[in-house]
């Protein structure tokens, strides 16, 4: 009686595109793995994922300049 139809399930598959698809090029250029774009998804692991992010060592910085690792922080 209160299922899902095909029409909301192609609007919950466009708004999880909207979510994803921007993470998946973020986390691609960090250096991470696209994938963990998916977390986005769901609200609270979102959040910690996002931080995770914002504040882990970008192994994408270290392939463009290894012996300058952490000189900028000095």
């Amino acid at each position: 009686m209160f299922g899902i139809g095909v029409p909301e399930l192609i609007v919950l598959a466009i708004i999880g595109l909207v979510f994803v698809w921007p993470f998946w090029r973020i986390f691609s250029r960090a250096g991470f793995s696209g994938w963990w774009s998916f977390t986005m998804i769901i609200p609270i692991v979102g959040t910690v994922t996002l931080f995770y992010l914002a504040f882990a060592d970008w192994p994408a910085l270290h392939e463009q300049m290894p012996s300058r690792r952490y000189r900028e922080k000095v």
